[in-house]
C-alpha cells in the first residue's frame, strides 16, 4: 500500500540534532517539520547548481553567428501580434 508522505529514518549526532531543535524552536515547528523544510532548501540549492552547470555548458557551447539578439526576438514577436 503507497502512504500519501513517505518517510524516512535520519540519524544525527547530538551536535546536530541540538542545532535542529534549537532551529524548529525557534520558528515554532515541530522538529520534523524544520528537518522536512531544511531538506527541501538543500536539494533546491542541489538542483539549482546542477541547472547552473546545465546552462554554463550551453554558453560555452552556443554558436553566436546561430543565434538572434534581444532585439530581433523580440522585434519579431511583436510584428506576429
Amino acid at each position: 500500500m503507497q502512504v500519501k508522505n513517505a518517510r524516512v529514518s535520519v540519524v544525527l549526532g547530538s551536535a546536530h540534532y541540538g542545532t535542529l531543535v534549537l532551529l524548529a524552536r525557534r520558528d515554532g515547528a515541530t522538529v520534523s517539520t524544520k528537518a522536512h523544510d531544511l531538506l527541501r532548501d538543500a536539494l533546491e540549492m542541489h538542483e539549482n547548481g546542477v541547472l547552473k552547470e546545465i546552462a554554463a555548458e550551453r554558453e560555452r557551447s552556443i554558436d553566436p553567428t546561430k543565434t538572434l539578439t534581444h532585439d530581433a526576438v523580440w522585434r519579431h514577436r511583436l510584428r506576429r501580434k
